[in-house]
Parts: C-alpha cells; sequence; structure tokens
C-alpha cells in the first residue's frame, strides 16, 4: 500500500475498516475497485454534480444522499463493505475540510450530501 491509487490517507483507511468491521487487509482492494469505478464515472460526475478541489491529489464530488447505494450494488458491495467506503471517503473529507479551515462547511455538506473522493488525475 505505499502508493495507493485512492487518495484516502493510511490512518483514515484504519478507522473505517474498523468501524464498519471490514477486514483491514481487505479495504486497500475494495477501496481501489471503488476508485475505479469512480474515475469511469467522473465525466458524468463532473456534468452533474458540484466539484470541490482537496488540498491534495483528490477532488471531491458532491451527490445526492443515498448514491453510495447505487455505487455499492453496481459494485455488488456487502453492507459493512459500502459502509466502510463512505466511511472513509467521508472521513477524508472532513480531515480535508480542517486543512482548507473550512471544517463547518464541509461538515454541513455531510449532512445533506453524499461526498465521493476521486483522484485528481488517474
Amino acid at each position: 500500500m505505499a502508493d495507493p491509487s485512492y487518495p484516502i490517507e493510511g490512518q483514515i483507511v484504519l478507522l473505517a475498516g474498523t468501524q464498519a468491521s471490514v477486514p483491514l487487509d481487505q479495504l486497500p482492494d475494495l477501496l481501489e475497485r471503488v476508485q475505479t469505478y469512480l474515475r469511469e464515472h467522473r465525466a458524468a460526475y463532473d456534468r452533474e454534480y458540484e466539484r470541490i478541489n482537496g488540498p491534495r491529489a483528490a477532488d471531491y464530488v458532491c451527490v445526492e444522499a443515498g448514491h453510495w447505494d447505487t455505487i455499492g450494488a453496481d459494485l455488488d458491495l456487502g453492507e459493512r463493505e459500502q459502509d466502510a467506503v463512505r466511511r472513509a471517503h467521508d472521513a477524508q473529507f472532513e480531515r480535508d475540510g480542517r486543512r482548507l479551515d473550512r471544517s463547518e462547511e464541509f461538515e454541513a455538506t455531510l449532512e445533506i450530501r453524499d461526498v465521493l473522493a476521486i483522484t485528481a488525475e488517474p
């Protein structure tokens, strides 16, 4: 996991896996699968949804609440797997909100939207 293809920091991966009861050795592969899906749909996300530039190698797309259900169904993710991925993306978004000194705004966004972290460059 030295150079992952997903924009989620290692500490957040550990926390999300623990909270969602997903084996930690499976979560990196799961995050990579989801990231591949998100990059494949990037053009549609860019056309249809608001995008927020992150402070690192990630951009965030603010989608309708419940969008993780669509992604989970498309990728045949179990409930715990979907929850772990959502938690990881949410936690990274919150951390980057603190880095940008926009914590309140980012937390408010999570109350009404799902947020997807997509690598800035494939």
